[in-house]
C-alpha cells in the first residue's frame, strides 16, 4: 500500500512538474512574441523544413520510416534551439537600457560566482556592480561610460587596501568600442582564466564583506524607526 502512494505522489510530482514547465515555455512564448512577432512562423518553418529534408532523403534511400522518426526528433530540436535563441534575443532586447539590468544577468552567470549588487554609485545613478569567482574579482560597469571609469578607479582604489592579492577585471556595458553588450556579459565572465583556488575565492568574498557594500554603508538616521519601514539587507548572493 506504501509503494503504491509512493507511486501516485510521484507520478503526480512528475505531472505538477511537467505542467510548470509548459506554462513555463507558454509565457516565455508570449513574452518573445509581444517583441518578435514572426517568432511562431519562423520555428514552424525550421520544423517543416528539418522534417521534410529528412523525410526525402528517407524516400530516396528507402527508409522513409526511419527518416520519418529521425526527422521528427531533428525536427523539434531545430525547432527548440531556434526559439531559445530568439527568446533570449527578445529578453536582452527589453532589458538593454533598464537601470539593474547587468545585475540581473550577473545573478544568472551560474555557480560559483558570489554577485553583489550596486556596490558603487554615484549622483547620476551610474551604477558598479561585483561578481567574485575564481577568475577573481569582476566590476560591472552600467551608465555612461565616461563616468564609470572615474567609479570604477575609486572602487578598485577602495578594495585594493583589502584584496591586494586578487586580479581586478573591469567591465563597462554598452555597445561602442572596449565595451561589452549586456548579452555577452556570462560568456565574458565565464572566458575569464580561472587562477584563484576555492579557499581564496572564499578568502576573497569574506575581506570584501567586511567592506560592505553600498546599502550596508548608507547611515542609519537616528531616531525611531517610521512604522512599516524595513532596514536594507547588505551582502552578496552567491550562486
Amino acid at each position: 500500500m506504501a509503494r503504491k502512494v509512493n507511486a501516485e505522489g510521484a507520478v503526480g510530482a512528475a505531472g505538477a512538474e511537467n505542467t510548470g514547465r509548459l506554462k513555463q515555455i507558454a509565457l516565455t512564448y508570449k513574452m518573445t512574441r509581444r517583441v518578435d512577432s514572426k517568432v511562431g512562423l519562423v520555428v514552424a518553418g525550421v520544423g517543416i523544413v528539418v522534417f521534410g529534408v529528412l523525410l526525402a532523403i528517407g524516400f530516396a534511400i528507402g527508409h522513409e520510416i526511419y527518416a520519418g522518426i529521425l526527422g521528427f526528433v531533428l525536427a523539434f530540436l531545430a525547432m527548440a534551439i531556434v526559439f531559445g535563441r530568439r527568446a533570449e534575443r527578445a529578453a536582452f532586447g527589453q532589458m538593454e537600457g533598464q537601470p539593474g539590468a547587468a545585475a540581473a544577468v550577473l545573478d544568472n552567470v551560474g555557480r560559483g560566482w558570489t554577485v553583489t549588487p550596486a556596490v558603487a554609485m554615484n549622483r547620476s545613478q551610474d551604477v558598479v556592480h561585483r561578481a567574485v569567482g575564481k577568475a577573481g574579482i569582476v566590476l560591472v560597469g552600467e551608465g555612461n561610460p565616461n563616468r564609470l571609469r572615474s567609479l570604477l578607479a575609486a572602487e578598485k582604489k577602495r578594495m585594493a587596501r583589502t584584496v591586494a592579492d586578487a586580479p581586478v577585471h573591469d567591465i563597462i556595458v554598452g555597445d561602442g568600442e572596449g565595451q561589452v553588450p549586456l548579452k555577452k556579459i556570462r560568456t565574458t565572465l565565464l572566458k575569464l582564466p580561472r587562477v584563484l583556488p576555492g579557499a581564496q575565492v572564499t578568502a576573497v568574498n569574506d575581506r570584501l564583506k567586511a567592506l560592505g557594500d553600498l546599502m550596508s554603508n548608507m547611515p542609519v538616521p537616528k531616531g525611531p524607526m517610521p512604522k512599516g519601514m524595513r532596514m536594507p539587507k547588505g551582502g552578496g548572493k552567491t550562486r
